[in-house]
């Protein structure tokens, strides 16, 4: 066989042969999303949205060459944790988790397919990656604290008249297992700003509506997605005790609460169908830096305020990302 004939015979193999997995433009790739949020959560759907069109934008569609199996948990641990189960049986190729009980259930099922992770506290010290910078191991993705952010929450509530001097804690110490993390640096920030705090963990309906009678001048809810489960019946809560409260994600204020600060999560969505686009196209996961939050936006809700009596000073309105009137 001469050099021509053998050229034409690999030729021919090939056009034969089925392309290889990674190789396949028009193959349909399996993505498994599981959120701590309920199915039917509006801000759930809202990011869900956000996912699909960001992942359009990168040329993956869904129903076209994507398949998504979404899992939301509702903010229950053990839900959660069946939901995982659901998803690694159906050997997707890529994970995301959305919130720390996500990435939790899932990294304790695989060590091998990629989980890209979002809205997800200190990933470090929560033992989900070696460092941000070489994660290692199958999971990376965005966090949504920066360190300061505890603070900035309690010197919200020292702007606002009349005065907080006491401030409840408030978060679930199943679902937030970062909750000491942070409630250290609001206690240092709180010996500066002179004022007290006290943790009020929740874990039921029934320990919510016992935050109406927990003596403290003002609230703080930690980032938390039992809380934002549950925001109904804590934002009614709030407001029956007439406590001025600061929260985690500007979806409380949209919906009634006082304030928040907090990082944009719909950015952590478009910037995590980044990394799933790429791995799926055939980077790896341990090779793809942890990134911090970079948008954070500052909503207050001036119907609100007039409900509780307290007026926000011109200070904080004044940088406000958006006011609520």
């Amino acid at each position: 066989m001469n050099r021509r004939e053998l050229l034409a015979l690999l030729g021919t193999i090939a056009a034969l042969s089925p392309p290889a997995q990674g190789q396949q433009p028009n193959a349909v790739r399996r993505l498994g999303v599981l959120s701590v949020t309920a199915d039917d959560d509006a801000a759930g759907q809202t990011r869900g949205a956000i996912l699909v069109a960001a992942l359009a934008a990168h040329g993956w569609k869904e129903g076209d060459n994507l398949r998504i199996d979404w899992r939301s948990g509702g903010g229950d641990r053990v839900r959660i944790a069946r939901l995982a189960d659901e998803l690694i049986a159906l050997k997707p190729d890529i994970l995301l988790a959305i919130g720390t009980p996500s990435v939790e259930e899932l990294r304790q099922r695989t060590t091998t397919t990629p989980i890209v992770f979002a809205v997800v506290t200190d990933p470090v010290s929560q033992g989900f990656v070696q460092n941000l910078a070489r994660p290692g191991g199958n999971l990376t993705g965005f966090t949504d604290y920066d360190g300061p952010l505890a603070g900035k929450w309690l010197e919200m509530l020292t702007q606002i008249t009349p005065r907080i001097a006491h401030v409840l804690v408030v978060y679930n110490p199943a679902t937030a297992p970062f909750a000491g993390l942070m409630l250290r640096t609001i206690e240092d920030a709180a010996r500066t700003l002179r004022m007290t705090v006290e943790p009020a963990p929740v874990q039921d309906a029934a320990s919510i509506a016992e935050l109406a009678s927990r003596k403290g001048d003002g609230l703080l809810v930690l980032p938390d997605f039992f809380t934002m489960a549950n925001r109904g019946q804590l934002l009614a809560v709030i407001a029956e005790a007439r406590l001025p409260a600061v929260f985690w994600s500007r979806t409380f204020v949209d919906e009634g609460g006082l304030m928040s600060y907090s990082t944009d999560s719909g950015e952590q969505l478009r910037r995590a169908a980044s990394y799933v686009d790429r791995i799926l196209r055939g980077a790896q996961a341990a090779d793809l830096p942890v990134e911090n939050p970079t948008k954070f936006e500052l909503v207050f809700n001036l119907r609100a305020a007039r409900a509780l009596g307290v007026t926000i000073s011109d200070g904080l309105l004044a940088i406000a990302n958006d006011v609520i009137e």
